[in-house]
């Protein structure tokens, strides 16, 4: 979906504040106004699903997708870089060390919001392939016999709105006539700020608002991650100044730290000299620490890569560029945990921190695509075009800029899915497992405990179902459902040694 120019940025960011601001004034007298209207917005039972039999308001449901991180990249589980809001978060819930997703990023998306197998909701790869319809399980797209979560907890009277990554529509479907069945807005959300392929610029993005062609923002401060936020909030802004009773579901998709690896120059520098000793050292130290920190057992092997060559065989115009690489890779990752952050204080300032459940989930392991060196184009590399080392040195200022869509080379992708075997795409366990935190504050009283559990990507939605006290619909807008693959895990939030389900 290409857009034509760049425009000036457009006036939404200010316009979103300030209509969060004059809503913000109608607050007070928002639960005698429109009490009573929450049916209005889902099912006949809309205004009871809400509640508990207690009388108690369900809590809020976030999603944050993570997108190409390995197990190894969040400082909770044994990294270097910073991530201290997410940090905050697995202290105030559980770390689950078990968790795993699908290889690539459609199918986890797919089975995440469906809480269904991905082959059988019809993304058995990424939605950019879609075949003909003796291939049901290669559609490139979600069957409306799985129902997305943002689909059921609409028709139980929940806000629905998201923000981010969607790829879960097929190309053909992505054009500014649509066809819209598959965008968010056709599944369940009410609204919807992001990008509907599996990677856009940083600094210039492709945006679609609702199903509307968004202006590409054009000013020197601009990045999408801000952007994101900024629309988060206002959504959550509006949404609890008019109906402060009505729970709502936000569906947060970072592009981070997929390709194009782009961040400001400032997060560049804060790992001034962190990766000087190279990818071997780096890999060792994080091992040690996933030990120190119990998110691998003590007797585990750390995986080698013979086709990753060992640091000090390097060239130092080699060691330069990788290092330049991974200080992008490590401050995109440190911007968005400061978006995190701000979502999370942006919580506690509108009261609805301490009743939100936030699932924080990587998407699939890091990638290989990079290459040996790095690349300046992911697109052209899987395309077989790799370039040298000599051919990138020019343009070793660019990395972290909107003149070069950066993306890493494979050692250091080695390290991010430390302590395991190969990468995204694979059947590996460097593909599959990736970091899994949930937080409840009030309700999951061992804040900072590790689970051990086995868990799949297609368990989240049944757990947030359960959690609810809601169950799956047989029948959704007229269709039919397929019953869900996944099992609540909601057991072990209290106990440590729940059953594996």
């Amino acid at each position: 979906m290409k857009l034509a120019g760049r425009n000036k940025r457009s006036d939404c960011l200010v316009k979103a504040a300030a209509v969060g601001s004059a809503l913000a004034l109608t607050a007070g007298m928002a639960p005698s106004v429109f009490a009573g209207q929450t049916q209005a917005y889902g099912g006949a039972n809309a205004a009871s699903s809400i509640r508990y039999a207690n009388g108690e308001r369900k809590p809020n449901i976030v999603y944050i997708v993570l997108d190409d991180i390995g197990y190894s990249d969040l400082g909770c589980y044994g990294s270097e870089i910073k991530t201290p809001n997410i940090d905050k978060l697995a202290k105030a819930g559980l770390r689950y060390i078990n968790f795993n997703a699908c290889p690539v990023s459609s199918p986890t998306r797919a089975s995440l919001l469906t809480g269904r197998e991905n082959n059988s909701v019809g993304m058995g790869s990424v939605a950019d392939l879609s075949l003909g319809p003796d291939r049901p399980n290669l559609q490139g797209s979600v069957t409306p016999r799985a129902g997305t979560i943002a689909e059921m907890l609409k028709e139980d009277g929940y806000a629905t709105f998201g923000v981010g990554k969607w790829h879960l529509a097929p190309l053909y479907t992505i054009t500014p006539s649509g066809p819209f069945d598959y965008w968010p807005l056709s599944k369940g959300f009410e609204r919807y700020y992001g990008f509907l392929e599996g990677e856009t610029d940083q600094y210039y993005p492709q945006l679609l608002n609702g199903n509307e062609l968004a202006p590409v923002p054009n000013t020197k401060e601009y990045t999408l991650n801000d952007d994101l936020l900024a629309h988060a909030k206002g959504y959550i802004t509006d949404q609890v100044s008019i109906y402060p009773d009505r729970p709502f579901f936000l569906y947060y998709a970072f592009g981070t730290d997929h390709t194009p690896q782009q961040v400001p120059e400032k997060y560049i520098d804060m790992y001034n000299g962190v990766y000087d000793t190279g990818w071997d050292n780096i890999r060792e130290a994080r091992f040690e620490r996933e030990k120190a920190f119990s998110v691998i057992p003590q007797n585990t092997v750390l995986t080698k890569d013979p086709t990753v060559k060992p640091w000090d065989s390097l060239s130092a115009d080699q060691k330069k560029l990788y290092i330049r690489f991974m200080q992008c890779y490590a401050g995109f990752l440190t911007q968005a945990d400061e978006e995190v952050g701000r979502l999370l204080s942006y919580l506690k300032e509108v009261g609805q921190y301490e009743n939100t459940l936030i699932v924080l989930i990587g998407d699939n392991g890091a990638t290989s695509s990079g290459g040996p060196d790095g690349t300046d184009c992911f697109i052209s590399a899987i395309s077989g075009r790799q370039p040298t080392v000599k051919e990138l040195m020019p343009k070793y200022g660019l990395i972290g800029g909107p003149d070069m869509q950066a993306l890493y080379p494979k050692g250091w992708a080695l390290a991010s899915n430390t302590p395991f075997n190969k990468y995204k795409g694979s059947v590996y366990a460097g593909a599959l497992r990736n970091p899994l935190i949930i937080s409840w504050p009030g309700k999951i009283k061992e804040g900072g405990s590790i689970r051990a559990q086995y868990v799949h990507v297609t368990d989240i939605t049944p757990t947030v179902l359960d959690v609810l006290k809601l169950k799956a619909p047989g029948l959704l807008k007229g269709v039919p459902q397929m019953p869900m693959y996944g099992t609540s895990v909601a057991s072990s939030f209290d106990n440590p040694r729940a059953p594996e389900v």
